[in-house]
């Protein structure tokens, strides 16, 4: 089940949790109260929302035919990735660690030297 590998990795990153601001059926995992992915169903299938550069957001797109623009979101730097088993999981793996690092590195200095600090930058930056 990609939906739930994908749920158990983005809850595994170094201090990640799950918010619902927008109601139960969306989640809404956070870094220092940053937003770093969403994770939602359509139907049956599982869609995540990252962060991505824009030259990467438009390359993925082009891609896997199961990345578009971020639904709901800044859609040059954001993407919907839908977990219909096309994509292989190392590669959503790949996706969910460039979107929680780009949101740390964004973080105020002082929250970010003490993520790095704390658990090491290989661990935040993959």
């Amino acid at each position: 089940m990609p939906d739930q590998h994908a749920k158990s990795y983005l809850q595994s990153k170094p201090d990640a949790w799950l918010d619902h601001p927008f109601g139960p059926d969306v989640g809404v995992y956070k870094i220092r109260g940053k937003m770093f992915a969403t994770f939602g169903y359509d139907g049956d299938v599982a869609r995540i929302n990252l962060k991505c550069d824009p030259e990467e957001a438009m390359a993925l797109r082009d891609i896997f035919e199961s990345v578009i623009p971020g639904y709901h979101m800044n859609k040059a730097h954001w993407n919907t990735v839908i977990l219909d088993g096309s994509i292989p999981a190392g590669e959503i793996e790949r996706m969910i660690d460039r979107s929680y690092g780009l949101v740390v590195r964004g973080l105020k200095k002082t929250e970010r030297i003490a993520l790095e600090i704390r658990h090491g930058s290989e661990s935040l930056y993959k």
